[in-house]
């Protein structure tokens, strides 16, 4: 018995340890819970982030594309080039034939199967010469079309007005426009084509990353959050503090003695950082076309649209006088009607947790145009209902 009462004694031991293991994981539990708490209340109100490769959301300062122009001369077209009004066609061809032994006077040339033209390319980095570029050619008159065309050699001129390219070949117009006795059938914009590697690099813009130690990414939208965030991601793929960000646009990157720089960079530009993009709303009003992004919060609302459309109707009667009078004139005399028509009011309400495409389809079931929704956001800004930016092309 007195084994049994120690067992017993034993055992209310344990329970007593026991009980205080489940007190004291109980109030683990408790401030585990406590601590976790405000991040988990954070996490649900943060804003929306993506994952994007630094290459998506910077580039790096020095190292970009420059433009080129020029202007120059089509030949080939079937009566669809520039006519006799326009004179610097002419000029141009005369120019051109006297490089070549052909002395032509200007006043002369009567044909209309040329074309002035204005050449546009983009130089990218690091291009060597004999590298082949695409170009746009674009007319500088009034030819009906480029279609059929060749272009002339035409060099191409940075803005240090140098030559860095030439260009020349066959074009290719994504167009058409047909005219037959007036009658005029026309797709997209024949006069505007492009030379696919149409232009070949005499040229290179000098750039040499040798001996540096300093680079900057410059971020396409400035935002300090992401700048911070993209410092912090590069640092911690680089497993050192080379990146520091500056402002809300710039990100200085150090590198170590001896580091190849083309190695580092390729490395930079394939990290993977957090975006945090801005809640913007895009509102085109010469075309009517609205773009709202996926970060756009709105507020709870009601919105009434409606409204009166006055119609003004005239009409022309002639008033003369009447059979066998002594006198009087004929006249034209203006009869003017007013219509009003008072639309009815559609009311759209947005409760809590509305999402754009709520709005969308709301405004859609209402009959709202695109110069309707562009007014309806304007007024939902004001109210503050819509917390994003508004921007205006």
């Amino acid at each position: 018995m007195r084994v049994g009462q120690r067992g017993v004694k034993v055992i209310d031991g344990c329970e007593q340890k026991i009980a205080r293991c489940k007190f004291a994981c109980c109030s683990c539990m408790v401030a585990i819970a406590a601590m976790l708490w405000p991040a988990m209340a954070l996490g649900a109100d943060a804003p929306q982030t993506r994952m994007a490769r630094v290459k998506d959301v910077a580039s790096i300062e020095g190292i970009r594309d420059n433009q080129l122009v020029g202007y120059g001369i089509v030949v080939g077209l079937e009566g669809t080039g520039d006519s006799q009004q326009t004179t610097f066609p002419a000029q141009t061809l005369a120019a051109t034939l006297l490089r070549m032994g052909v002395s032509v006077p200007a006043a002369s040339i009567r044909v209309q199967n040329i074309a002035a033209v204005f050449v546009a390319a983009t130089l990218p980095p690091f291009a060597e010469p004999g590298t082949k570029i695409d170009i746009t050619v674009s007319s500088a008159g009034d030819a009906r079309s480029l279609q059929g065309g060749l272009l002339l050699m035409t060099p191409l001129y940075g803005a240090d007005g140098k030559i860095y390219a030439q260009a020349q070949g066959p074009l290719v117009v994504g167009g058409y426009s047909v005219n037959v006795n007036g009658n005029v059938k026309q797709s997209n914009q024949p006069n505007t084509a492009r030379v696919p590697y149409g232009a070949m690099v005499e040229r290179g813009v000098p750039l040499d990353l040798t001996g540096r130690t300093h680079f900057s990414l410059l971020l396409n939208d400035a935002d300090f959050r992401s700048a911070e965030a993209m410092a912090t991601s590069i640092n911690r793929a680089l497993g050192r503090g080379a990146a520091h960000a500056v402002d809300s646009r710039r990100i200085d990157l150090s590198l170590e003695k001896g580091e190849d720089a083309p190695e580092l960079l390729a490395q930079v530009e394939s990290v993977e950082v957090p975006v945090y993009p801005r809640a913007m709303v895009i509102v085109n009003e010469r075309t009517g076309t609205v773009v709202i992004g996926g970060t756009v919060v709105l507020q709870p609302c009601s919105i009434l649209h409606g409204g009166l459309v006055v119609n003004v109707v005239s009409d022309f009667e002639v008033s003369q006088p009447s059979p066998f009078s002594s006198g009087g004139t004929t006249q034209v005399v203006q009869q003017t009607r007013i219509n009003t028509q008072d639309k009815p009011v559609n009311r759209i309400e947005l409760k809590q947790g509305a999402t754009v495409d709520d709005l969308v389809r709301s405004l859609q079931s209402i009959g709202a145009t695109a110069r309707d929704v562009i007014s309806i956001l304007q007024a939902m800004k004001s109210a503050g209902a819509l917390e994003a930016e508004i921007q205006v092309q």
